[in-house]
């Protein structure tokens, strides 16, 4: 009977160390596992060419210059018939508490016309005056209030106007 004790005993120890092991060993690829696949989803950024940390070490030229010439250029130009309207805040009609901020851009058909697209501004902004915010809540909401400024803006600009785009849509 003690013997059978002592069998017992030997065979609870390596078990506990087998399973430590294992357990080390799981981590130890789960570790590995998530380090390569975060390397291929999203690998080290490029480091910056000499001649740019020469630069940005130096400070003199091209600091200030050199980044603003390296900056995107706006979408809206006359080039491309693009008009980025300036930004149009106002309350909701309904809570009046709540406000609202639109970035809109209107895509011309030719040649922008800037006192056109001031109008559509003016328009827009007396158009958000009345709008409740039940009615832009959600998806739906927005592709309504979408239509709606399209339509509008087809009315007012007689299609010269063919796309209105969002750049910021914000209430609070």
């Amino acid at each position: 009977m003690a013997d059978e004790d002592e069998v017992v005993a030997e065979k609870k120890n390596p078990t506990l160390v087998i399973t430590i092991a294992a357990i080390a060993v799981l981590t130890l690829l789960a570790a590995g596992g998530g380090w390569l696949v975060g390397n291929m989803l999203a690998p080290p950024p490029a480091e910056k060419p000499a001649e740019e940390v020469a630069k940005a070490e130096a400070g003199g030229e091209g600091g200030a210059e050199g980044e603003a010439a390296q900056e995107v250029p706006h979408i809206s130009t006359e080039a491309n018939g693009i008009v980025l309207l300036d930004p149009i805040t106002s309350n909701l009609a309904y809570p009046s508490d709540n406000r609202i901020r639109l970035e809109v851009a209107l895509m011309f058909k030719g040649v922008p016309d800037v006192k056109l697209a001031e109008e559509i501004h003016q328009d827009i902004l007396a158009y958000m005056r009345t709008v409740s915010l039940q009615q832009v809540q959600g998806p739906r909401g927005f592709q309504y209030l979408r239509e709606d400024l399209q339509e509008r803006v087809d009315l007012r600009s007689e299609g010269r106007v063919t796309n209105v785009m969002f750049r910021t849509f914000v209430i609070e």
